[in-house]
């Protein structure tokens, strides 16, 4: 084995927000991991938890296991940034203490073997290894076609993004650094990492279920973040829009021929329900074209401010 190699330093970034029920086995299954890579990988390489704001206990057990295991480091955001900003942060740290970058949600669902193989992608030369998932046997009728019907809504947008693959992804030192070099706001990392644009692989595994606690991505913030993803990366929502005026136009030039051909013909008819209903559907769709618009201008609005993504309170790296 090369030791250019050996030397290289993995750290594993695990985004945490109320974790306290798994991080124990967490801890004990990433471990593993880093003692069976110990052949492969620098004896410095560590484990980074990132505590969003969490309201129960997490940041206490990241403190216990950092005095357990010097292996176990942690950041402590001031409050809640959410899980994209989460994951910049702990990026954020890492990136010059470490030549290969994990992340990898705290639930177990992962598996956490696929790493390893992560690691031998990332020896032959791939600076980005995505996580991608066999199959979604797992998830309900529901969510398995929701998902499907979400990646199809995002290629459609030209939007690029791997299918079945979330934050789950190995990245060379320079393609964080070259990811950090993104300052919008409205993160979707999903969609940042495939600009990137250096050499990518896949690593495919099963998915399996959440180890304990409850998911952080309930249905109503599912639709949230899959909107963020769309209005963060694709203007078609406005150019369909412009489209569909378009064609409202053409018809109103219709009915109006129509309706000067009848009245002319004398055949013209009091029409209180057609007119109601044309009124209201033309304001819905009205309506519903300021609020995609309104969604477009709401981010300009966050943009333009600045503000920091997250506010690291203390840090645990020895």
């Amino acid at each position: 084995m090369d030791k250019s190699i050996i030397e290289k330093i993995l750290a594993i970034v695990v985004p945490c927000y109320n974790e306290e029920s798994v991080l124990y086995e967490t801890t004990k299954k990433l471990v593993e991991v880093l003692d069976d890579l110990s052949i492969v990988i620098s004896h410095d390489s560590f484990i980074l938890y990132v505590n969003d704001g969490s309201k129960d206990q997490t940041w206490d057990i990241i403190q216990e296991l950092h005095s357990q295991e010097k292996r176990v480091c942690g950041v402590n955001l001031a409050a809640n940034a959410g899980h994209q900003n989460a994951l910049m942060a702990g990026l954020t740290i890492v990136q010059d203490k470490a030549d290969m970058i994990v992340t990898i949600d705290a639930d177990l669902q992962d598996d956490v073997n696929a790493i390893k193989e992560m690691v031998a992608n990332y020896i032959k030369g791939n600076d980005i290894v995505y996580g991608v998932r066999k199959n979604r046997s797992t998830d309900t009728w529901f969510k398995r076609n929701t998902a499907l019907a979400f990646y199809s809504v995002m290629k459609k947008m030209g939007i690029k993004s791997v299918y079945n693959h979330a934050d789950y992804r190995l990245m060379s030192r320079r393609a964080v650094k070259q990811l950090l070099m993104y300052s919008e706001r409205n993160l979707f990392l999903r969609g940042l990492v495939p600009l990137i644009g250096y050499k990518t692989a896949c690593v495919y595994y099963d998915r399996h279920e959440r180890f304990a606690g409850e998911s952080k991505y309930p249905f109503s913030k599912m639709i949230s973040f899959a909107f963020d993803g769309i209005t963060s990366f694709s203007t078609k929502p406005v150019h369909y829009i412009f489209i569909i005026g378009i064609l409202f136009v053409l018809v109103a030039l219709s009915i109006m021929l129509y309706s000067l051909y009848s009245y002319c013909m004398g055949n013209t008819i009091e029409g209180w329900t057609s007119v109601m209903m044309s009124i209201w559907f033309c304001m819905g769709c009205i309506l519903l074209a300021i609020g995609v618009i309104g969604e477009y201008i709401g981010k300009i609005y966050y943009e333009v401010k600045g503000r920091p993504r997250f506010n690291i309170e203390s840090v645990l790296i020895d």
